[in-house]
């Protein structure tokens, strides 16, 4: 590729700054960063921030020769969000693009991203297809994200977060806005519904891309740090301030939606009576039909499956 041509066409489009935090994953990065230099559009720039890897994250790192990809280190204690936010402040681009290092892209997605952005949006994310290293049965390939309707703020308190971290490109000024992303621990693992929740209450230009732009990877250990933790409890968290702003039916929604998510950690986790309790109420109180719907097979699942060996246990041990 011409190098000439390569500055001018450059110079024509604004710079895409990707951060990707990452700590042991040197078996997923490689992949990530070859989607990022595969792009179809030219002008980004990568930022890894790792958080001091064990494995052989440095060799991976080493076998990506590109002036655009710089590598930090950082002692995150924990706090991916203290990462994320090393790789802001360290970004000359105008906008963010957000990578997990276990996720990866298609070739085109910062060119699509790039083509919708106008005056008129400052927040772009689309769907990404889910991709496990298990079989998955009867579970959703393609995770679909909803075009959020305006008051945004409303919609993400409402309905809770469909925006996938690693889908979003966001304008940098808006990150810097809102003090970048949330480092208190209480809501780890909810901090980027919190970042979208904050950037919100600054803007309703958030557009969804609908099509596939990326993959989103299952793993073992992405998959036991869910099971471990029960959202509903940082979701409260990030919602607190704005539960006041509904009304009465708006809350008896919220309420099923936190019960959705304790009732699936209960479940995880073997409290399969405080499961149906949970499940039970999302399903008798939301009014959403897909969500009825997933609460009603969990329950199902649970009082077929789950229950009876649970009561047999408990006869068989007296």
């Amino acid at each position: 590729m011409n190098a000439v041509w390569v500055q001018a066409k450059m110079k024509q489009t604004p710079l895409i700054s990707i951060v990707i935090p990452t700590y042991n994953h040197a078996s997923f990065l490689g992949r990530a960063l070859k989607s990022v230099t595969d792009q179809t559009y030219i002008n980004w720039e990568v930022i890894v921030i790792d958080n001091h890897s064990s494995d052989n994250t440095n060799e991976v790192m080493e076998s990506f020769i590109d002036p655009r990809i710089r590598y930090l280190k950082i002692h995150n204690n924990g706090v991916i969000a203290a990462s994320r936010n090393m790789g802001i402040r360290a970004a000359n681009g105008e906008w963010i693009a957000f990578l997990d290092s276990d996720d990866w892209w298609t070739e085109d997605k910062l060119k699509v991203c790039f083509n919708a952005i106008n005056d008129k949006v400052d927040f772009v994310y689309h769907h990404l297809k889910m991709v496990s290293d298990k079989p998955r049965y009867l579970r959703r390939g393609l995770m679909k994200t909803p075009q959020l309707t305006v008051p945004v703020i409303m919609d993400l308190v409402l309905n809770g977060n469909k925006i996938i971290n690693s889908s979003v490109v966001v304008r940098k000024k808006l990150l810097l806005e809102i003090g970048g992303i949330n480092e208190d621990v209480k809501v780890i693992a909810s901090e980027d519904y919190d970042t979208w929740l904050r950037i919100a209450k600054l803007t309703n230009n958030f557009l969804c891309v609908p099509c596939k732009l990326g993959f989103y990877g299952v793993h073992g250990n992405n998959t036991s740090n869910i099971s471990r933790k029960d959202m509903s409890v940082t979701d409260r968290v990030v919602t607190a301030d704005f539960i006041d702003l509904l009304n009465y039916r708006q809350k008896v929604k919220v309420e099923a939606r936190f019960n959705y998510a304790r009732g699936r950690f209960n479940y995880f986790n073997g409290n399969y009576r405080e499961a149906i309790a949970n499940l039970s109420y999302a399903l008798f109180h939301h009014h959403n039909l897909s969500f009825k719907v997933k609460a009603f097979i969990s329950l199902l699942n649970l009082l077929i499956f789950k229950l009876p060996h649970l009561v047999l246990h408990k006869l068989f041990a007296r």
